[in-house]
């Protein structure tokens, strides 16, 4: 089976993080967010995983040597110009000749959703689309997916006033698809799947959903980013790694609380490290403070860094305080 998964967009909510970096490889607990996607879909049967990408397959490319990851065979469809969703969707699939059911992901959301029980309810219902929906506690900030007791999507509510609808679930970002949905997607074309392809499909009642209450994030702010890593060595999530990963060097005299240190990252004497998420390569050096903040630069002696983002190129001056900025501010 194939999976095409979404990993064109650039970013930029998360810079200085991904000037260099895309951000679907960028770390969640120690590993790449997009080496957890391809190993959670191949349980539910893929073998082959499909990268829709707009730019720089290179990043991804260094990562999944000989174009695998573990059982998975790894593709590249870089789209020569930006299709949005369904245009890249269909772009990928085409680009392998997808022939049968396939998945698709976005790959900068958080989930322990079971794609195989997706993929079951699909076959169920018998739909030609199936999508993932995930409750929220406020849907006006949402495009709210309302259901038919049969599983049917009724319809989609964009950012609902209070009492316009009684559903607070909303598209997670997970789908299994037949190759009959491409047909709304004319080659070549900027299409939406969200604005265009779903709405087409619930008018001829070819779209169903399945609602779970798994554990999902979009880790596409730095928040929710930093929250993303908290999780996993919280309990909060179906898995759970360690907080400071093996070969990372933390003095013994600092202090890590509630935080996640990646191997390769300098945690110095009489430091503090709380809420936060310290990347490899990162330094945190003697007696600076982070809290609720990532790192991946360095923040020198006795610097106390707050609510902040830190990109790798940027160094925090000893001394220095800084609250609620991202830095380096301008692009390379």
């Amino acid at each position: 089976m194939l999976a095409v998964v979404l990993v064109g967009g650039f970013g930029t909510r998360l810079r200085p993080l991904t000037y260099d970096v895309p951000k679907p490889m960028l770390p969640v607990g120690h590993r790449p967010m997009i080496v957890q996607l391809v190993e959670r879909l191949a349980p539910c049967g893929v073998t082959d995983v499909v990268l829709a990408l707009g730019f720089r397959p290179e990043p991804f490319a260094a990562a999944f040597t000989d174009d695998r990851c573990g059982d998975v065979n790894i593709h590249y469809a870089v789209e020569p110009e930006p299709l949005d969703t369904g245009g890249a969707i269909a772009f990928a699939a085409r680009h392998v000749g997808v022939d049968d059911t396939f998945i698709v992901a976005n790959g900068d959301i958080i989930t322990d959703l079971d794609v195989a029980e997706l993929l079951a309810a699909h076959r169920s219902v018998g739909t030609d689309a199936t999508i993932h929906l995930t409750p929220v506690d406020d849907p006006s900030a949402f495009g709210v997916v309302e259901t038919e007791s049969d599983g049917h999507v009724r319809r989609f509510v964009e950012k609902p006033a209070p009492g316009e609808t009684d559903s607070n679930l909303i598209n997670a970002g997970t789908y299994v698809f037949e190759p009959s949905v491409l047909d709304l997607v004319p080659e070549g074309e900027r299409v939406s799947v969200e604005r265009v392809v779903f709405p087409a499909l619930v008018a001829d009642r070819r779209l169903a959903a399945m609602s779970t209450d798994d554990y999902w994030i979009d880790a596409g702010r730095p928040e929710l980013y930093l929250q993303a890593n908290l999780d996993i060595v919280s309990g909060r999530r179906a898995v759970r790694v360690d907080a400071v990963e093996s070969g990372a060097a933390v003095d013994a005299s600092a202090t890590v609380d509630d935080s996640v240190v990646s191997a390769g990252a300098t945690v110095g004497a009489d430091a503090e490290v709380r809420g936060s998420l310290v990347l490899p390569g990162a330094t945190v050096a003697a007696g600076a403070r982070v809290d609720n903040s990532i790192v991946a630069g360095t923040v020198s002696a006795s610097a106390s860094v707050t609510d902040s983002v830190i990109g790798p190129t940027y160094s925090v001056p000893e001394g220095t305080a800084v609250v609620d900025e991202r830095l380096p501010a301008d692009a390379p």
